[in-house]
């Protein structure tokens, strides 16, 4: 083989790759995605993004077992002392975690 057929046949085997990594509308990875130091990932600020699409889809961060969506957490009730004050703030949170979808 000459230079000029060596370089045609690496062209080849790019764009094969390529091909089977790149579908119509979205990247298919099969293998580890790692970023460097001071990557960031950009979001578009009109419609937004989603991380996880379905409820049953697993995920995690920071090194934890992933997981689906967890259920909801209930709102506070009962006990001897009622602290409306303290209550108000965890149904805040309860709902503040299912807007962000972390919880249903």
């Amino acid at each position: 083989m000459d230079k000029d057929e060596i370089i045609q046949l690496i062209k080849e085997v790019i764009r094969q790759e390529f091909d089977q990594m790149v579908s119509d509308d979205r990247f298919v990875f099969r293998r580890k995605v790692e970023f460097e130091n001071d990557i960031n990932i950009d979001f578009g600020r009109r419609i937004g993004t989603k991380i996880g699409t379905a409820s049953d889809q697993l995920v995690s961060f920071f090194g934890q077992t992933p997981v689906d969506q967890p259920e909801t957490i209930a709102d506070p009730a009962g006990g001897a002392t009622v602290d409306q004050p303290a209550r108000d703030g965890v149904e805040s949170i309860i709902a503040r975690l299912k807007e962000l979808g972390l919880i249903k």
